[in-house]
Order: structure tokens, then sequence, then C-alpha cells
């Protein structure tokens, strides 16, 4: 294991407990990592540390370790309300895995009590759970952590229980900046104890991270961990070295087909797959399904809730699977025996292509990562390599790709639902293309949205407006006549059929018309009053989710409007409260509290 470990655990300069020696063993961790050697001694010595290293490094152990080892000396012993460490992280999974670390390190520490803090939760379930159990060792995502602290009234002072903090540990602190959680950040701080130890860990530095370290850090050590037996040019590479990196190019019409025709040739094999959205994380992963057979597959992502945290321990004990998620799987998830990581989709950031791609080759392991580009994207490679440090080489073509699209489309005839799915994760996808990170290669207007709508094996375009004024003489339209497609589900497609009779019913009723002698100016100052006193009242609950849900009633308002006058179809009205809808929900995947 050249290049990834730094000596054994008794060749530290500080002694390790000999229950931790132990559980090391029966871990079968051997040998430390670089970072593990470099962070265990500077923050068993009570110095704070600020540690950046390769994604896959061992980042885990390196803070666990110190924990339990401070937590250890000190001189009163902690009571079950106290809390001694706490360690934040930006999504669930990640917190799940710290969690089964600390667990089996603390097995042979009766005396310490550890708990998890994360949303998908009920939190008034957490409240009763750390009054019964108490919580030494809290991990949590910093949303549900915020609201713990103001549970006051439901019998919970996390408050006072902190006053005995040693040791904050932010895992991914780079990434619980990207994703807004800095007023949440700052809100936690302000209950800690200035005097304690603090570590914060991450793959990568920004200018945020910079004032966290001056804000929350006593003169910390900086520790920048890179791999041994890199060549100069590469030595700072910020993927592991013994992952090899590819990239491929195929046109939008042919991308998916690739894909598929990739996935059965490594059946055997674990894989993650990467897309932009959500929605397209639903659309795909139902495709892949049905289309790659006798494989698991598994989706997740950000706007799941209750399911997130069940589907992530199924797949992570699978031997082989497909795993089809956005980013919110991207960082510091450690999934064992990664063999590929797909990116379908380049992501919005070029610091995630680097964290994606290091779901793979961890500790020491080999991995492979492989992205699929379009013909007008391929400088992107160039901009990886000088931005990220990250080169790619360039794979041969796919062998035995077939048109799987034709399938696609039946499943869409078959059932409404993926039929929905297809439109949507057609708007959410160039939605996302429109706000990319680097807007000077990923560009709207070099977008084929023909080839691209055929790639998505779409039956009809949407009506959207990047598309609207314009034709597309090469994108074939199904014959078929897409208002006559059931949804499978007998209870959806009842309430449907409902809601187009009501529609046809209200379309039937005869237009109201305006009193002749009434002065139109006044029909008009009447409309001018009704706008002022929606404003004046969305002015006074200010609430920004009240003004998207007020934008699309309006929509919707007048959608129905055209109906009843004739000059839309009931195909168009749908359509458009289906882009509106898709148009207001359309966020980054990113952990809720």
């Amino acid at each position: 294991m050249e290049n990834t470990t730094d000596g054994t655990w008794d060749t530290l300069p500080v002694q390790l407990h000999e229950n931790i020696l132990q559980t090391l063993a029966e871990l079968n961790f051997r040998h430390m990592t670089p970072v593990q050697s470099a962070c265990i001694p500077l923050f068993m010595s009570n110095k704070d540390v600020a540690a950046e290293a390769v994604t896959g490094s061992g980042k885990t152990l390196a803070f666990v370790i110190p924990v339990i080892e401070l937590l250890l000396k000190r001189e009163e012993k902690l009571k079950k309300m106290q809390v001694g460490a706490l360690i934040v992280t930006p999504t669930r999974e990640l917190a799940l895995q710290i969690s089964e670390v600390v667990q089996q390190f603390i097995q042979k520490f009766p005396q310490f009590t550890q708990i998890l803090l994360i949303g998908g939760s009920n939190p008034i379930e957490d409240v009763e759970k750390f009054k019964d159990q108490g919580g030494n060792i809290v991990i949590a995502t910093p949303g549900r952590l915020e609201d713990m602290f103001r549970r006051k009234s439901d019998g919970l002072d996390l408050a006072s229980s902190v006053k005995s903090l040693d040791v904050l540990v932010l895992d991914e602190a780079d990434r619980l900046l990207d994703m807004g959680f800095e007023a949440s950040l700052n809100t936690i701080l302000g209950f800690l104890p200035k005097q304690r130890r603090t570590g914060l860990f991450s793959a990568t530095q920004t200018q945020e991270l910079e004032k966290l370290v001056r804000a929350g850090l006593r003169n910390p050590v900086r520790i920048t961990v890179k791999e041994k037996g890199l060549a100069a040019a590469a030595a700072a590479q910020k993927t592991p070295s013994r992952l090899s990196n590819y990239y491929t190019i195929c046109r939008a019409e042919d991308k998916f087909n690739n894909l598929v025709a990739f996935l059965r040739q490594h059946k055997h094999e674990k894989l993650l797959v990467f897309f932009s959205t959500c929605a397209c994380v639903e659309y795909y992963g139902r495709a892949l399904e049905t289309l790659v057979k006798k494989v698991t597959v598994h989706c997740i992502h950000g706007k799941m809730k209750n399911k997130r945290n069940s589907i992530f321990a199924d797949f992570r004990a699978l031997k082989s699977g497909i795993l089809v998620c956005t980013d919110v799987m991207a960082r510091g998830i450690d999934i064992p025996d990664v063999n590929w990581v797909l990116q379908y989709d380049p992501p919005s950031s070029a610091s995630a292509f680097v964290h994606r791609c290091g779901r793979t080759a961890r500790i020491g392991n080999h991995g492979n990562a492989l992205v699929f580009l379009l013909p007008m994207e391929e400088t992107y490679v160039n901009f990886l390599s000088i931005n990220q440090k990250c080169p790619l080489q360039k794979m041969s073509p796919v062998k035995d790709v077939v048109d799987v699209l034709p399938k696609v489309k039946a499943m869409s005839l078959e059932d409404r639902a993926m039929f929905d799915r297809g439109m949507r994760a057609f708007v959410s996808y160039v939605q996302a293309y429109a706000k990319h990170e680097c807007s000077l290669i990923f560009r709207i207007k070099d977008l084929d949205f023909a080839t691209l709508a055929r790639g998505f094996a779409l039956l009809r375009l949407p009506r959207m407006p990047e598309l609207r004024g314009k034709t597309f003489p090469d994108f074939v339209r199904t014959t078929v006549d897409t208002d006559t497609i059931r949804y499978k589900d007998k209870n959806r497609e009842k309430q449907r059929q409902k809601m187009l009779a009501e529609l046809k019913e209200k379309a039937s009723l005869p237009r109201r018309s305006f009193v002749k002698n009434k002065a139109w100016s006044k029909q008009k100052s009447k409309k001018e009053r009704r706008k002022k006193v929606a404003a004046k009242r969305k002015h006074n609950e200010g609430s920004d989710v009240e003004d998207e849900d007020t934008t699309d009633l309006l929509n919707d308002t007048r959608l129905l409007k055209k109906l009843k006058k004739g000059k839309i179809s009931v195909e168009d009205f749908e359509e458009g409260v289906t882009t509106s809808g898709t148009k207001s929900k359309h966020k980054t995947d990113e952990e809720l509290p």
C-alpha cells in the first residue's frame, strides 16, 4: 500500500488507548494514512487543526480517534446530558457514516453515548431520545442541530448541555459553506464555549473557509496532505493517484444509449451514476431499472425525505449494483468497493467534479471515473486539467451500443407518470445548464434542443421560455395524442379524469361579459386596485415561498382563462401548469433540515 500509508499506529509520538488500538486491529486498519499521522498527534496535544487532504484519504479516523482520546483525558467524567464532542457535517449520509465509525470505537467505552441528529426524521423523537439516552458525542447536520437548540419548550436545553464541550469538528467544512449553512453555523458557534479544541477537515480550501478558520480556531495548525510518489508536475493533483480518470465524447441523442451499453458491460461491478438534477435521477433511474436486467438499481436525490437513509444503507451493503444520484452523494461518502463513477452530466461546479470522482479509489484502492461530454463541451477537459489539477484521458468509444430510446418512449406511452418525469427532467436539465458555473463552455445557446429532446426520448417538446417562438423540424413528435396517455396508478388516473372533467365543464360555461354601460377606465382601475391589495398582502407576509406560490397561482389562473376562451387546448393547459411548477420547484440539490 505504497503512497497511502505512513507507518503503524505504535509509531505515533502519542500513545493511543489500548482499546482504540484493539478496535483498529479488529477493523484491519494496520497502517495510518498521512492525514491520520499528521492530525492525530496535534489534535491530542490540544492544538486546533485545519486539514486539507484529497478525498478518500482517511479523514474520518483522523478526527474520531482524537475525539475519543480527548474525552478520555477529561478530569470530570461526562454526565448523561453533557456533550463533550460535536461533529457537524453537511449531509445525512455522511453523518450516518461517521456515526457508524464512532459506534465501532465506543463499543469498548460504555461510559460514552452518542446521538445522531439529522433531517428526515421527527425532531420530537430526537428530543425524546436525547432526554432518555443522552449524548456525550453528537453527530449532526447543521439544520437539525440548530433546530435542537430551539427545543427548550419541549424539555431539551441543548445550550446548557454543550457548556461542557471539549472538541468541535466541522467535516467537509467547505461544503458546509457551499450549501448555504453559514447562518446556521454562526448560530451554533454562538452557543459553544470558546475554550475548546476545533478541527476543520475538507478536501479543498476556499476563501469562505479562510473566514471560518479565522473566526473559529485559535492559532490553528494547517495541514495539507499530498500523496507521495507523484511527479512534480502532478504534485497538486486533487484526485487520488490510483484513480484512472476518463472522458468520452458523444452526441446528445447517443448519450443515454452509450450509458446503457456501458452499464450492461459492467454488470458485476459497483457503479455510481451522477445526474445534474433530481428530476433527471427520477426519470433515467426508472428507465435503467427496466433496461439493465439482473442488476439492482437504486436512486438517491436531495428531495427524498425518509427513504434516503435506508437506500444508502442498502447500496453500501451490495457487492454489485448501480446508484443513480445527484451531488448529494458527491462529498465524503464512503461506499465500499465502488469500481466506477460515471458522470452523465458534468456538475455545475468544477470542485464538485473532483469530489464525485473521489467516491472511488479510496484508501489505496484502484478506481475509475468517466464523464460523458457533448462535442461542444470538449474544452472542459483542458479547463479541469488547469483549474482543478485533474487530468483526463480519452476513452475509446463504448462498444455494442444499441438504440434503447424507443423502449423509453414505449415506457412513457404506457404510463403517464413516466411521460411526466421525462418532461420535468428535460426542463430541469435545461435550467441547470443555464446556471452552469463554467458558462463560457456550457452555453445554453449552443444546445441543439431537437437532438437533446431525442436523447431524452421525449414524445413531444415541453412549452418553456427557452423554446418559445422557435421551430424544430429535426424533432418528430409522436402521432399519439399525449392527452390520452393514462397513469398506471388507477387512483392517480381517476383524479386526472376528474380534473379534466371539471376543466371541460368550466370551459363550456358561458363567458362572462362586461356591463356595456360601465366605463372601461373604471374596470381598469378595479383591476389595478386588486393588484395593489395583492401586493400589499404579499409585502406584509414577507415570504419568498408564498411569492413563488402566488406567481404560480397567477400563471395557472391566466392559463385557465385562456382555456375557457378557447385560445389553448386542454393539452396546452396541462403542459403550462407542469412547466410552471417545475420552474418554481427546481433548486440545487442540498441537504434540508
